[in-house]
């Protein structure tokens, strides 16, 4: 069987949303469209994180529009983290991409990092070309993430950008665990510490053109800031994930590309 006759792997694509109605329409739409011209087999899923604005009522009507779009309700908001676990448990596909709901990343560039996906590879992580925030929130972005690499030991260009494709498979190895924004700094070092291999690509970062970031306040700061050093102690002091993962299953093959 040649590869253009090979049947094409489906794909999951999960846009967690907190009060994002003026931009998850068009999120969606465009995610689909995208993914139709990746694979025949695609699913689109919206989980409203207890929205108080009119995403929810947006996203019913964008299920009943496409077939291939379905909605998650959290009565109450779970945060990101938890926004992000429920969109990896509804995912069925064989490969799972996520971004956020706010659409300061454009969902076509998947298509850039479905291109790096061979066989071997088992996440495709974006990095910001350039960070289109204000400057506060550029340098405070900076500081988190040269801290957190180092703490961390992560090789990955960017750990908080927003825009992955991931082999769901991975999930039978890495059981995630946090309900907060440190989601992805707990993902990352699971992932990496597990011996999956990462490829990384470029993409673009855009100014927030609807509602605000729910992260950059001095309450959130402090409380990031507590959840990290609690993560640090589990993940690099304890290393309870590398017992657990060594007794499930033999190393994966590791790397960055």
């Amino acid at each position: 069987m040649s590869e253009s006759d090979k049947p094409k792997p489906g794909l999951s694509v999960f846009f967690p949303a907190y009060n994002d109605s003026g931009t998850i329409a068009s999120l969606v739409i465009t995610a689909l469209h995208a993914a139709r011209r990746l694979t025949p087999d695609c699913e689109i899923i919206v989980v409203n994180d207890g929205s108080a604005d009119a995403t929810a009522d947006i996203a019913d009507e964008l299920a009943r529009t496409y077939p291939e779009v379905k909605v998650i309700h959290h009565p109450t908001n779970r945060g990101y983290g938890g926004a992000l676990r429920t969109g990896f448990q509804a995912a069925t596909r064989e490969f799972v991409f996520y971004t956020d709901g706010d659409a300061q990343y454009d969902p076509a560039e998947i298509e850039l990092l479905w291109d790096r996906l061979r066989d071997g590879v088992d996440v495709v992580n974006g990095y910001k070309i350039s960070r289109s925030d204000p400057l506060h929130r550029v340098v405070i972005g900076r500081i988190y993430h040269h801290t957190v690499k180092r703490l961390f030991g992560l090789r990955v260009r960017d750990v908080d950008c927003d825009f992955r494709l991931l082999r769901r498979s991975i999930f039978d190895r890495v059981t995630l665990e946090k309900d907060s924004g440190v989601i992805c700094l707990e993902m990352m070092k699971k992932i990496q510490d597990a011996g999956f291999r990462i490829a990384e690509v470029p993409v673009h970062h855009y100014h927030r053109a609807y509602g605000k970031s729910q992260f950059f306040n001095f309450g959130r700061l402090f409380k990031t800031a507590v959840d990290v050093a609690r993560l640090w102690f589990v993940l690099v002091v304890r290393r309870e994930h590398l017992r657990a993962a060594a007794a499930a299953a033999p190393p994966a093959r590791g790397g960055i590309e």
